[in-house]
């Protein structure tokens, strides 16, 4: 394979109860990236789009993953790089995760597939740490394996991939407000309650053996964050209005995407996020904040290959 080009999905960190270990994959929001085989060795990236990014090949999560697995490879050949941004870094979607995991999927096929999801997730982390200062795996992962998935381990890194029941849908809104991710952390509490880490472990279990029993009951009843989204709520705007608006309407749970500031909402079937989507867009019309709203199915496969020769 001399040229490719994919898609690489945003993805929900967090998914409430989860932080930092549970995330899934969106369907129709995320990058387009394309991939060509040079003869000079190297990196070079040729057009960025959608966002303003650096091309320096060091400072660029993509293109760090694309040189570091270049060289891990010991590859003869270089790489040109062009990046189409579906959505604003910034987001709480996952943006420099689908760069870094895109870089490492599709380099991966111009070298012959030689790496296996694991290892490219590692690869992708290096590229979040570049864009971030942090070797994070959940949207990675999630963009890599599709689905959903938890970060069962960090050392060693131990990602399992977890079933999707087939009516999930997802509901998201992201206002156009900035919420960096350094802010988001920095409110976050040192010490938490033993009794609200325990109801928080049992929520993930519930959410996890939801997703396998295709009980959606239980997924409802699991989607409760009573650590994180305490605190990280007050940096997005009317956020208790959405959240109250998609649970009224009949989402089966609401939270912050990553850090945020994008909500996102999970539903039962399509007439049930068609439902939810018009009561969040009700609730912010008039705040007198631009917003983005998207409705998508789960994203079971991850990355996928647009065109190939």
């Amino acid at each position: 394979m001399n040229y490719l080009k994919v898609f690489s999905p945003a993805t929900v960190a967090n998914v409430s109860c989860g932080f930092d270990s549970l995330g899934f994959a969106v369907d129709t929001v995320g990058d387009e990236m394309t991939f060509t085989k040079t003869a000079s060795k190297g990196v070079k990236i040729t057009s960025i789009t959608g966002a303003t990014l650096s091309y320096n090949v060091d400072e660029n999560a993509a293109s760090a993953v694309v040189q570091k697995m270049l060289i891990a490879a010991k590859a003869d050949f270089g790489v040109e790089l062009t990046i189409s941004k579906g959505y604003s870094p910034g987001s709480g979607l996952g943006s420099s995760a689908a760069s870094a995991a895109g870089a490492a999927f599709g380099t991966n096929q111009l070298l012959g597939n030689i790496y296996s999801e694991l290892e490219l997730v590692k690869f992708a982390m290096f590229g979040e740490e570049v864009a971030c200062g942090s070797q994070i795996a959940d949207n990675v992962a999630a963009a890599i394996y599709g689905g959903f998935v938890l970060i069962r381990s960090y050392a060693p890194l131990e990602i399992v991939k977890l079933p999707v029941p087939k009516e999930l849908r997802l509901v998201a809104i992201h206002p156009q407000v900035e919420v960096k991710t350094k802010d988001a952390r920095e409110v976050l509490p040192k010490q938490i309650d033993l009794k609200d880490a325990i109801t928080q472990w049992a929520n993930v279990g519930g959410l996890i053996s939801g997703l396998y029993a295709n009980d959606y009951n239980l997924i409802s009843n699991s989607l409760v964050d009573i650590i994180v989204e305490p605190y990280r709520k007050k940096l997005i705007p009317y956020f208790d209005d959405v959240k109250n608006a998609g649970l009224k309407s009949g989402a089966l749970g609401a939270g912050i995407s990553g850090s945020g500031p994008t909500i996102f909402a999970l539903c039962k079937g399509d007439a049930s996020a068609s439902d939810v989507h018009s009561a969040i867009n009700e609730s912010y019309k008039n705040t007198g904040i631009d917003y983005t709203l998207f409705t998508s199915k789960i994203n079971n496969q991850g990355i996928k290959i647009l065109e190939s020769n």
